[in-house]
């Protein structure tokens, strides 16, 4: 299908008139028209708002003329599993599982390929064939490119070999040493804290990525040892089972 049809499904699809898409858009009905006949194609930032309005990508719009893949874990995409920018406007590059919210969920290729190698296996491919296929893929995806670019995985393994040190010395009684740290998407891990006044405080940002890990207490029991950490802090809690009954250990400015 053209763009022309396209927009003409899509308005119809969700009963809007020419009239009333127009002024959703800043522009004229007569404008409409002419998209819809094939006369004109909408300009860029008009390709945006349709792209919002509709909950179609760009792509979508113009007719699907490319064939899109995650440029960070190189899953094929569609317009239900495309990402977004806090505005909610597409973001084209990347799956809404490795970029949330503004931010990039993964910092380490080998974390994603263990992931990827653990949850694509199957009866026709095995683990190391996965692991072999994402080995070969991702170095040539943009994501990764421009990481190698700029220093960023040996500058990045050298960040998160300094927060693990910066954690290890605190010696936290019954904590094992942390000895990896992966990358963690904010509204996951950001648990409400009971302060003594019965008030409940939250030190995180849900829509932030932090890198952090789960370590079982060298004591034994049913609570584990949460971390979490960035730029600004370090962050060191306990909990039950899925998150329960959290209790702060450690909230520390770097």
């Amino acid at each position: 299908m053209k763009t022309g049809a396209i927009i003409f499904d899509l308005r119809t699809k969700k009963g809007m008139s020419q009239d009333e898409l127009a002024e959703q858009l800043y522009v004229t009905r007569q404008a409409v028209s002419r998209w819809e006949n094939g006369d004109t194609v909408p300009n860029t930032e008009t390709l945006k708002l349709l792209s919002k309005l509709f909950d179609v990508s760009i792509n979508t719009l113009l007719g699907s003329p490319r064939t899109l893949i995650c440029q960070c874990c190189g899953m094929p995409l569609e317009d239900g599993i495309i990402s977004r920018e806090t505005s909610g406007v597409m973001n084209e590059e990347y799956c809404k599982w490795c970029y949330a919210d503004g931010e990039y969920t993964y910092h380490d290729m080998d974390k994603l390929i263990d992931f990827c190698a653990g949850h694509m296996a199957d009866a026709e491919h095995s683990p190391e064939e996965v692991r072999a296929y994402m080995q070969d893929l991702l170095p040539r995806l943009n994501y990764w490119k421009r990481y190698a670019q700029l220093g960023g995985e040996e500058q990045f393994d050298a960040f998160k070999q300094q927060l693990m040190d910066e954690i290890n010395a605190l010696h936290i009684e019954g904590m094992p040493k942390v000895e990896a740290l992966n990358a963690l998407v904010g509204s996951y891990v950001n648990l409400e804290y009971r302060l003594p006044n019965g008030r409940t405080v939250q030190f995180l940002d849900d829509r932030a990525t932090y890198l952090g890990t789960q370590l079982e207490c060298e004591f034994g029991g049913d609570r584990c040892f949460g971390i979490v950490a960035n730029m600004d802090f370090l962050l060191v809690c306990t909990y039950g089972e899925n998150g329960a009954d959290p209790e702060l250990v450690v909230y520390q400015k770097r």
